[in-house]
C-alpha cells in the first residue's frame, strides 16, 4: 500500500496520478456537500433572493445528475443512451434562461430625461449670438 491508502498493485501505474487527483476531488466534493447539508434548505434559502434561490437549485440538480451520470459510466452502462441525458439537457436549458433573467437585470436601463437632454444639447440651434456675429455689415454703410 502506498502513502495514499491505494495499493498500486491493483491498476496500472500510469494512471496513479490521475487516480490520486480524482480521489482528491472526491474529497472535496464531500465536503462542500457536508456543508450544504449541515443547515436545512429552508434556513439556506431564506438568504437568497428568489433568483438566487433558483441558481442553487439548478447547481445543486445538475451536479447530481452530473454525479448519477458518472456512476452509470463506471458502472458500464452508457449514459448518452439514458433519461439522464435528457434531464441534464432540461437543466441546462432552465439554467440559460436563470442567466438571461440576471443579464436583464445588470443590463444599463435607459435615463429618458438624460437622453432627451443629450439629444436636445447635441443638436445645433443657431441663436441670436451667432447671427449677429456671423453676419458682417455691408461696406460704405455706416451705423449710428
Amino acid at each position: 500500500m502506498s502513502e495514499d491508502g491505494i495499493n498500486r498493485e491493483d491498476y496500472p501505474t500510469e494512471i496513479h496520478d490521475y487516480l490520486t487527483a480524482f480521489e482528491k476531488s472526491l474529497d472535496s466534493v464531500d465536503e462542500m456537500l457536508k456543508t450544504m447539508m449541515s443547515v436545512s434548505r429552508s434556513e439556506r434559502l431564506q438568504k437568497f433572493e428568489p433568483l438566487e434561490q433558483a441558481k442553487l437549485d439548478l447547481v445543486s440538480l445538475y451536479t447530481l445528475n452530473s454525479v448519477f451520470w458518472v456512476y452509470l459510466a463506471v458502472q458500464g452502462i452508457n449514459p448518452k443512451e439514458h433519461p439522464v441525458k435528457k434531464e441534464l439537457e432540461r437543466i441546462r436549458t432552465y439554467m440559460n434562461k436563470v442567466k438571461e433573467i440576471a443579464d436583464k437585470k445588470k443590463a444599463a436601463k435607459l435615463d429618458k430625461g438624460a437622453a432627451s437632454r443629450f439629444v436636445r444639447n447635441a443638436l445645433w440651434e443657431p441663436n441670436d449670438e451667432n447671427e449677429h456675429t456671423s453676419k458682417t455689415p455691408a461696406k460704405g454703410k455706416k451705423r449710428k
